[in-house]
């Protein structure tokens, strides 16, 4: 191949994975579920620690920006912000002793991603059944955003989606559906943070080359982050998440047939 035709694919790949993280980070379907099967099935040769990184880096600036009226306003919503720190703890301690001890990369069999991805499917239909009206403005404690946060310790596994069971634990706490998916969004704040600064590490133990598609990756992924959240939350306040509880009972019938 070319240099023109490798840096096309190259590109084209790039594109593929910021649609993938973009739209699955903030959808009930787990993103690192769907990232490590495209990457395993079709061997992105531009799959790398950096484009990953890079790919978070995209979905964090794009909450980041979609709230700032929330997190830059600290003085009127500085309980807010105090509460999202909280309910985040849990998750960097589990996070960083699964990562130091390498046990996370246990969890990335296709066998354990069919079946979290089916099992999580379950659970949220069942959290989602009921109409509730909890609010974020009202309702939202200590308690609250600590149960929610040791959920969110689940999402560590790859299929359970880390959007899916902060939604679930929100709605099992009977907030409505957009303000358990608001939550969910600002916990992702610290989560991806977290799991940049820990990727970091080994990207600073390589020798790596920032290029072009590094930039492709940030801009990509922002852009597919963005455009989800915003018609996520317009599309969560009229349906219920049976659409993607059924999606997510096919993914995992798919893949019981990949591996059994």
């Amino acid at each position: 191949m070319s240099y023109v035709e490798i840096m096309f694919q190259n590109i084209i790949e790039v594109l593929i994975l910021s649609a993938i993280q973009g739209i699955s980070e903030f959808l009930p379907i787990s993103s690192s579920a769907h990232l490590i099967l495209v990457s395993t099935l079709y061997e992105f040769k531009s799959s790398s620690l950096l484009i990953d990184i890079s790919l978070h880096l995209g979905s964090l600036i794009a909450i980041i920006y979609f709230f700032r009226n929330e997190l830059f306003d600290a003085r009127k919503n500085k309980r807010l912000l105090s509460l999202i720190i909280l309910g985040s703890i849990p998750l960097i301690i589990a996070g960083y002793i699964l990562y130091s001890t390498n046990l996370i990369y246990q969890f990335r069999k296709i066998e354990i991603i069919a079946w979290t991805t089916l099992i999580f499917a379950i659970i949220l239909y069942i959290s989602d059944k009921n109409r509730f009206d909890k609010k974020i403005s009202s309702n939202l404690n200590f308690q609250s955003i600590i149960f929610i946060g040791i959920f969110q310790i689940f999402s560590l596994v790859p299929g359970v989606s880390r959007a899916g069971i902060t939604i679930t634990a929100a709605r099992i706490l009977k907030f409505n559906r957009v303000d358990s998916s608001k939550i969910s969004f600002l916990l992702s704040i610290p989560a991806l943070a977290g799991a940049s600064v820990l990727s970091l590490k080994d990207v600073f133990e390589q020798s790596i080359q920032f290029n072009y598609l590094v930039l492709i990756a940030i801009i990509s992924s922002f852009i597919f982050s963005f455009l989800t959240v915003k018609f996520f939350l317009i599309y969560i306040n009229k349906f219920s998440m049976n659409a993607f509880v059924i999606y997510r009972v096919i993914i995992a019938l798919i893949l019981f047939s990949l591996v059994y």
